[in-house]
């Protein structure tokens, strides 16, 4: 039987954004599916008691060495970005809402990109219209659509379904009852996928 990789994330995560652009191959090379799960970081933080490392100064020091050295280690472009920190939860409502529409493959890579490669200011809801209108999407249907309550209990549900699950941060990702935490422990979920670790 197939196994799946379970991959929780916010945008607000930059170590989401890395390890996000490796999932998909990872997937692949074990033969395992995908399932991204956006869930509200900040929600995730208020459940456990937990906090941002930006908001720590020595952690925050700190990955501003870590964080080119891991994009440069997978070969993707990073810029930190200048007007963290953002808030998420439109643009965690609005990945669920493409998750519901079928319009994810486009809105997932775009709100990406923006955060942590060109440096958008999406706390402006003008620049995240600008972003996904850029991507061949309709901003204003997607502002429409994160007011509508299927939307909002979608991600208020995948939200206390990670918590429910042990999850303190992000990036999480689960192989069955497996749990990992962080971008750094890649590869052990492909290991875990491949039916490696005992």
């Amino acid at each position: 039987m197939a196994r799946t990789l379970e991959f929780y994330f916010d945008y607000g995560s930059p170590y989401s954004y890395l390890a996000d652009s490796q999932v998909e191959a990872i997937a692949k090379r074990a033969g395992a599916a995908l399932a991204r799960k956006p869930m509200l970081l900040g929600g995730v933080f208020k459940a456990t008691g937990n906090a941002s490392p930006m908001t720590v100064e020595l952690k925050s020091k700190w990955s501003a060495f870590d964080l080119p050295m891991w994009a440069r280690h997978y070969g993707v472009p990073f810029k930190r970005n200048p007007h963290f920190p953002v808030n998420t939860l439109a643009l965690m409502r609005g990945a669920a809402a493409a998750q519901i529409d079928g319009l994810f493959e486009r809105y997932h890579p775009a709100v990406y990109k923006a955060m942590w490669v060109d440096g958008r200011n999406l706390n402006d809801i003008k620049e995240v219209a600008a972003v996904l209108t850029a991507a061949g999407l309709d901003a204003q249907k997607f502002g429409d659509r994160i007011q509508d309550q299927d939307v909002k209990d979608r991600l208020k549900s995948t939200t206390d379904d990670a918590v429910a699950r042990g999850v303190f941060g992000a990036p999480t990702m689960f192989v069955g009852d497996l749990m990992f935490f962080g971008n750094d422990r890649l590869p052990f979920v492909e290991m875990a996928l491949k039916g490696e670790l005992k």
